[in-house]
């Protein structure tokens, strides 16, 4: 018998950057569509999506623009931290997947923004 494990889900509140392998429900605030760099024909979106502990820039691309319509509920699986200019961006790569899931009953917490907390990189000499 194989031995399934059941998903861990984390809140926004607990994103580090360079995070990976993270699940979270998420609803979405609003979306905005930027034009990529160097992709014609690419489609990109950045969202703002949270939960009841806080909200994160979303950075959605291809399929996964078309599920960012307003206060849909996201089921985000194997998604990771990026950081974007200093600040943390959330993101689902080919290893992870995105759905629209059952419309979830929390409000979302809008005083506390992780994308807008800025990061920079210390280098250790060892």
């Amino acid at each position: 018998m194989a031995d399934q494990k059941k998903k861990q889900f984390t809140k926004v509140n607990e994103l580090r950057p360079l995070d990976t392998g993270l699940n979270l429900t998420l609803k979405v605030v609003n979306a905005k569509m930027i034009a990529p760099r160097g992709r014609p024909h690419g489609r990109l979106a950045e969202c703002l999506v949270g939960d009841e502990t806080g909200m994160i820039i979303f950075t959605a691309r291809y399929y996964q623009v078309d599920l960012m319509k307003g206060s849909n509920t996201l089921v985000l699986s194997n998604a990771k931290i990026d950081v974007f200019k200093g600040s943390m961006r959330l993101v689902v790569d080919r290893s992870g997947h995105v759905e629209v899931g059952e419309p979830a009953s929390f409000s979302i917490q809008e005083d506390n923004n992780m994308s807008l907390i800025e990061f920079e990189q210390i280098a250790v000499l060892v």
